[in-house]
């Protein structure tokens, strides 16, 4: 119960997983995300490039004015400390960056003006950029020689731009260092609102999707409520139909359905109930002749020596076939029984291996069978019920697959607790693969040109019906070795105790010793000729 109860939790949890709700919420979601994102990051690369492109832009520009505002202060032979008043005076602007001048002398060292050589020294200027600083080039209108050239760069984790060109002809080369830090401070803000926007987004389109998935999901999950209502067998269930849009059609399409199973199952019911009736009261009837009949072929059999040579072949015939029916009647009457839920046990604590003994005993089966049943294993059964169980499987086995018979009684635990299993085995050549599925039908035949059997078809079926009142079962098999093999399994615990007598009405079967009870050692040919289980409910 403890298993089922999990597999049961685990197929509820992975539903939901891949329920509708959650589906549509995370179509939606992700549409949304989708969105959200494209429209963030199209917006964060336009703001990007037009803050960058507007600072870069205004620094170089600013750059170039200022060193064509203090060109002409120079002297012809300008000298370093001339450089470095003029390193300075570009460097006093509004942007703040900083400013390197470096002169080439021939002859002479290399003459570096540094506005603030702690913040930005002439090593710091990448070699790409002296070398594109240098070269003269006459391919513009302006005709300029020498061009402004920029380079973006992070030093110590943070953006810097730097500009170079040359002043005039042959002036000095001029470098600006500006920081980016403001412009990417501005950036990070507006990524940060960009993705509060995009979660936002999501969180909205979760919540929208929410309510579409209340609205549409309520009607379905109405729908699915009284599905399982009806099938528990509430045929009565019907839904009110609201609106007109395809669920409210959907809600009128399963009333009609229902509307037309209720009436279908009611007429079903009702042929069933009067099917039962006809043969209850077709058993009941014929119960009363039989017993007369049963009375007159014994006195007849008891007469058989004394009688004509030409006459006793009939008279036998005769008996046999008068307790054949007799046996019928008495399988009729307890199938009846167990369809109509009438059935009841009375039961008691009984020792499996006396009772194996006691059915095998009273049917002169003792040379035939080989018994592995330790003693004193006791389980709570109904022990004229389990006669009847042991009595059919035992000699289905000795009728269809020859002795000896080996029953093995043995203690196990199973899902539902302690149980006790009894296996019956025979050394015939197995049961067909196309008949295994049908040897508990009710008289089940595997070949229509064997249309009569010497059994009624009814005993393994009997047998089965009375395990499943134990709340126990039967399963059938081919042994590995060779065989058939039946499986009886039944709780040591037994079931709830309804009633420790029959009921008024019911008849009580005995089970005289020598004879076989109610569907007891009952065939039902259930064997092809060859040996394998063929035909009637009762392969046993």
């Amino acid at each position: 119960m403890t298993h089922d109860t999990g597999v049961r939790g685990r197929l509820r949890a992975l539903l939901r997983l891949t329920s509708l709700r959650l589906r549509l919420v995370t179509v939606f979601a992700l549409v949304a995300l989708v969105a959200a994102v494209s429209v963030s990051g199209i917006a964060y690369w336009l703001n990007r490039d037009a803050v960058v492109t507007r600072a870069q832009n205004s620094a170089l520009g600013e750059f170039r004015k200022s060193l064509g505002d203090n060109a002409g202060t120079l002297p012809d032979e300008a000298t370093c400390d001339d450089l470095r008043g003029m390193a300075a005076a570009v460097a006093n602007n509004t942007l703040g960056f900083e400013v390197v001048l470096v002169e080439e002398r021939a002859g002479l060292p290399d003459c570096a003006a540094e506005s603030d050589p702690a913040v930005f020294s002439a090593s710091m200027v990448p070699d790409s950029l002296r070398e594109a600083v240098r070269q003269r080039r006459y391919d513009d209108d302006s005709g300029a020689p020498f061009h402004m050239y920029w380079q973006r760069i992070s030093l110590d984790g943070h953006p810097y731009l730097i500009g170079g060109t040359r002043v005039l002809g042959n002036g000095p080369t001029g470098y600006m260092l500006a920081s980016l830090a403001p412009e990417s401070d501005d950036l990070r803000s507006l990524a940060w609102s960009l993705g509060v926007a995009t979660a936002l987004a999501v969180i909205g389109s979760v919540l929208l999707a929410q309510g579409a998935a209340r609205t549409v999901l309520r009607p379905v999950q109405r729908l699915s409520d009284a599905a399982h209502r009806l099938g528990q067998g509430k045929l009565d269930t019907r839904l009110e139909v609201r609106g007109a849009d395809e669920l409210a059609e959907l809600t009128r399409t399963f009333n009609d359905a229902a509307a037309s199973l209720e009436a279908r199952v009611a007429e079903l019911s009702e042929r069933e109930a009067a099917s039962r009736r006809f043969v209850a009261d077709m058993s009941h009837e014929l119960r009363t002749p039989m017993t007369a009949i049963t009375a007159m072929t014994e006195v007849l059999e008891e007469e058989v020596d004394s009688l004509d040579p030409m006459i006793a072949p009939a008279v036998q015939l005769v008996v046999s076939e008068t307790r054949r029916l007799n046996d019928l009647v008495e399988n009729l009457m307890e199938v009846t029984r167990f369809d109509a839920g009438t059935a009841r046990m009375v039961l008691d604590d009984v020792d499996i291996a006396d009772q194996v003994t006691a059915c095998v005993d009273a049917r002169a089966w003792l040379d035939a069978v080989e018994l592995d049943a330790p003693r004193h294993v006791i389980a709570r059964l109904d022990p004229r019920r389990l006669d009847v169980i042991l009595a059919n499987l035992i000699g289905n086995a000795l009728k269809h697959g020859g002795s000896p018979v080996r029953v093995q009684l043995r203690e196990e635990t199973g899902p539902a607790g302690d149980e006790v299993v009894i296996r019956v085995a025979d050394r015939g050549p197995g049961i067909p693969a196309e008949v295994l599925p049908h040897v508990f039908d009710r008289f089940y035949k595997a070949s229509a040109s064997r249309p009569r059997s010497d059994g009624s078809g009814l005993g393994l079926s009997i047998a089965l019906e009375n395990a499943h009142l134990h709340g126990g079962d039967i399963t059938a098999r081919n042994a590995p070795g060779g065989g058939a093999e039946f499986t009886l399994r039944l709780p040591k615990r037994g079931q709830p105790e309804e009633a420790e007598e029959p009921e008024a009405g019911e008849d009580a079967v005995e089970i005289p010793r020598g004879r076989t009870a109610p569907g007891g050692g009952d065939s039902g040919g259930a064997r092809t000729p060859g040996g394998g289980a063929a035909d009637g409910g009762a392969a046993g």
